[in-house]
């Protein structure tokens, strides 16, 4: 993992103003180079300009040694070059202040002024120089070779480490770059490893409740009947025979359909369950989102092209006359054929409406209605109050309080209207219309 700025800026090693030790070093060992030549050139500078030669190498020794704070100051050192080359001293100190200067990040017309300056005194010392020489006769070459040494010399001593600065600050800039990009994409990484995880963590969660809802569904109606069966048939099997064989055959049918049902979603669970097992591994994190929407639509689609259809309404109804209850179905409008998820969450709708009326209204007579509409679909199970207690309301059937929840979701998860509630008559209605087209996800 990358290190951030924040924690590169808190991980300085050096002393002071360094952020390395070697970096303390070099520009240790680089102010000692500096303040020796400084004052071995400081002696000709005090013979010159007759002063005591201790005072010409104190000069160039406190003039030399400010090239240890070039990095804090690169503009001082760099004006400390300038203020010296008259002396004709401090050559590693005026490279090496150019250098640091264009490196560092300080405004163009600052380095463009300081650096026009050194050009311009060096060239002028050196014209002033090599005059001197020709003066002198330690020289014998023409006029020409005066302005041509004084601008070479000029040139040579300030435009390559000018140069050379400017072409290490660029990179370090660049690297610089380079490594917050680098730090900017591992925090959005870590932001989208986060935010894949959290929906992962909601598609198993709705998958959660949906397999709830669907066990709901799958196992209340069929062992609601089985147990008002189960009464019916202790109350009439010594008094009745055969009733008590007919009874006890549609206990045994409803039993076997109940657990097919469930095996059936279990094989499935077990199914994903293992896909889930063989996918995991070293996924790269770039998948992580891609398996979480995968997730996510896995919760919604899964199992259900496998559910019942509005075809079966009618043996839906039928099992719950053979149970005692006195229920009509009606069918209104032209019937045609929906999609899967339209026609499970119906038919869920009325099974759940069905098993309400044998848990809380056993006995009560029952009109289930379905209407085909041109743009949806409408489903309505309204029951009338329930008489005096029989022997199916005898069963104490268990309530779990989600019935309703479970049907309102399944309508709503499709667009549809849900509304639910008692009748004036003492009754209770259950009421929903689903849009014949399921809307994109």
């Amino acid at each position: 993992m990358t290190t951030t700025g924040e924690e590169r800026e808190t991980a300085r090693a050096g002393p002071w103003w360094w952020g390395r030790r070697r970096g303390a070093v070099l520009d240790s060992v680089l102010a000692v180079a500096s303040a020796a030549e400084c004052a071995a050139e400081g002696v000709p500078f005090a013979r010159d300009a007759g002063v005591p030669l201790w005072l010409g190498v104190v000069f160039g020794l406190v003039a030399g040694a400010v090239l240890l704070v070039r990095r804090r100051w690169p503009i001082a050192v760099v004006l400390v070059a300038i203020a010296i080359t008259p002396a004709q001293m401090g050559l590693l100190l005026s490279v090496v202040g150019l250098y640091t200067l264009a490196a560092c990040e300080v405004p163009r017309r600052v380095l463009a002024a300081l650096s026009g300056m050194s050009l311009l005194g060096t060239m002028i010392v050196t014209f002033v120089r090599v005059r001197q020489d020709m003066a002198r006769g330690d020289l014998t070459l023409g006029d020409w070779f005066v302005p041509f040494a004084s601008i070479t010399t000029a040139v040579g001593l300030t435009a390559p480490p000018l140069l050379l600065g400017l072409y290490v600050g660029a990179r370090r800039r660049l690297m610089e770059s380079l490594r917050e990009r680098a730090d900017s994409l591992e925090r959005e990484l870590q932001l989208l490893a986060e935010r894949a995880e959290e929906r992962a963590e909601w598609a198993r969660g709705e998958e959660r409740t949906r397999i709830a809802r669907e066990m709901h569904d799958v196992v209340a109606h069929r062992v609601s009947l089985m147990v008002v069966h189960a009464a019916a048939l202790q109350a009439v099997a010594r008094k009745d025979p055969e009733k008590a064989v007919r009874n006890a055959e549609l206990v045994g049918d409803m039993g076997r359909q109940a657990l097919t049902e469930l095996r059936e979603m279990l094989g499935v669970l077990r199914s994903g369950e293992g896909e889930g097992r063989r996918e995991v591994g070293s996924v790269p994190l770039a998948a992580v989102r891609e398996a979480a929407v995968r997730a996510a639509s896995l919760a919604a689609v899964d199992v259900v092209g496998e559910g019942p259809c509005l075809s079966e309404l009618e043996e839906l109804v039928g099992q719950s006359a053979a149970a005692g209850m006195v229920v009509r179905l009606s069918v209104e409008g032209e019937v045609r054929a929906y999609a899967a998820e339209v026609e499970q969450t119906a038919y869920r709708v009325v099974q759940e409406a069905l098993t309400n009326v044998h848990k809380h209204a056993a006995g009560a007579p029952t009109r289930v209605r379905l209407a085909h509409r041109g743009a949806e679909i409408a489903m309505q199970v309204e029951n009338e109050s329930p008489p005096v207690a029989s022997a199916a309301s005898a069963a104490g059937l268990p309530s779990g309080g989600n019935g309703l929840l479970g049907m309102r979701e399944r309508v709503l998860a499709l667009g549809g209207v849900f509304v639910s509630g008692p009748t004036e008559a003492g009754g209770f209605r259950v009421s929903a219309v689903i849009p014949a087209v399921v809307p994109a996800v």
